[in-house]
């Protein structure tokens, strides 16, 4: 079965505060060149043409999503986010009308700059494994212990940096992330779910200026690639 049989929606968690950036606001409604970071990942999105759908998973009363005229593109379907990303997400899957026909997306509200060229490297992955989108390490990585003193030296050759979209079966993920929630798993991203759930998801090499705004700093170099994107 082909990607081509399949719904293909994409979820972006959106509850979170961003606490890392010191900022007034969360971070995905700082804006960049005149728009909110939200708006940028949105229109990535939604400008797509194998995404049918954007389910966005917001705080309840989220008081600065009125004020985004995005939201009202008819593409869109807003739903009550959770307090952690695992539950948002979970929120936004089971929104889903038919998840065993439905391959999902699931991207960082803070990740503006994502291009269509890596989107569709990972929408031709056409395997119940799923994929990510992930960068290999490039600097020498170091395992701290409690002290914050190296452990040891690891073999870079095998790290990879993960990134979003992540792309699953809706059905798989969902059982993936309920399954992970039951027994206590700590979910970062939806990929270490599929990976206690037995699978083992495809590294499709992304590219570095697909990053996640976290830090104050990470504001300028976003506007930067933004800015090339435009040129």
């Amino acid at each position: 079965m082909t990607a081509l049989c399949y719904e293909i929606v994409a979820v972006v968690p959106a509850a979170g505060v961003g606490a890392r950036m010191k900022a007034d606001k969360p971070k995905q409604y700082l804006t960049i060149q005149g728009k909110s970071i939200l708006e940028h990942t949105l229109n990535v999105l939604l400008t797509h043409p194998a995404v049918s759908r954007v389910i966005l998973a917001v705080a309840k009363e989220d008081p600065y999503l009125p004020t985004l005229p995005i939201t009202q593109h008819p593409k869109i379907q807003i739903v009550e986010g959770g307090e952690t990303r695992a539950e948002s997400v979970l929120n936004g899957l089971r929104a889903i009308s038919h998840p065993s026909r439905t391959r999902v997306l699931v991207h960082d509200a803070a990740r503006p700059c994502l291009r269509h060229t890596e989107l569709d490297q990972l929408l031709n992955i056409d395997d119940e494994n799923g994929a990510i989108l992930a960068l290999p390490a490039i600097d020498t990585i170091k395992r701290a212990d409690s002290f914050k003193q190296i452990a040891e030296t690891q073999d870079r050759n095998f790290i990879w940096l993960a990134q979003t979209p992540q792309y699953f079966r809706a059905d798989l993920l969902i059982q993936a992330l309920e399954r992970a929630e039951q027994q206590g798993f700590v979910v970062t991203d939806e990929a270490s779910a599929m990976e206690l759930a037995g699978f083992r998801p495809h590294l499709v090499e992304g590219v570095s200026s697909n990053i996640k705004v976290t830090r104050p700093e990470d504001l300028a170099l976003a506007e930067f690639y933004l800015g090339k994107q435009k040129k």
